[in-house]
């Protein structure tokens, strides 16, 4: 059995096929893992929020889509960098993925180093794999990514292990040196998932962050 951070015994082991049996119990992720295998985008993987948030549902006993503010789907094409090639793969993506009522966000991981200091202040390396892009995540238990088959066989990478995701800690990566963009992230979590315990960026204590109040 694992132990939650309030002490008492999770009916779930902290693994691989814990992990995909909570993550498909949300049907959009479901959905979203049958249909993107025929879009064959280059090195894909459904990531992020969509995949920790839910087991956090299910652990702290809420519905499956509960706080999930988007679903994010990777793919990595470095022959085209260009904006026109991204926006072309986001339109096919958002009209297959029209009927489902979410927001999903679509991004070619190796065009992300030409906007990612613009927006967050920090530099970012030019990325050649999805994995990279997980690999760059600030918090230890959201770095995941799921990749379907035609044949229901599920491709899973995480870089970090399950240990965290299903205790709720939140653990920075420190990939990237932006304390506060990983504080807000805890801060509205926090509010989303009380049972979240985070633990602190090295050097840079919430109190001392701009943005925890």
């Amino acid at each position: 059995m694992n132990r939650s951070i309030d002490g008492r015994e999770s009916m779930f082991v902290a693994n691989e096929h814990n992990f995909l049996k909570l993550v498909i119990r949300n049907k959009t992720n479901l959905s979203l893992l049958e249909r993107l295998p025929n879009l064959e985008l280059p090195d894909w993987y459904l990531v992020a929020g969509c995949l920790f948030q839910t087991v956090w549902n299910e652990l702290s006993g809420f519905p499956a889509e509960h706080g999930i503010q988007d679903y994010d789907v990777f793919y990595c094409d470095c022959e085209d960098l260009s904006w026109e090639a991204e926006d072309k793969v986001i339109k096919r993506c958002t009209k297959v993925f029209s009927d489902l009522g979410v927001d999903v966000q679509v991004r070619n991981q190796a065009r992300v180093h030409l906007w990612y200091e613009h927006k967050y202040g920090a530099p970012c390396p030019q990325m050649h794999s999805s994995r990279e892009g997980i690999d760059s995540f600030l918090n230890q238990s959201s770095c995941f990514g799921i990749r379907s088959h035609t044949d229901r066989h599920f491709d899973v990478y995480a870089p970090y292990g399950f240990t965290d995701l299903f205790n709720m800690v939140m653990r920075p990566t420190c990939n990237r040196n932006t304390p506060d963009v990983y504080y807000r992230k805890a801060q509205r979590w926090s509010q989303v998932w009380p049972k979240l315990k985070v633990l602190a960026w090295p050097d840079v204590s919430p109190v001392t962050s701009k943005v925890w109040v």
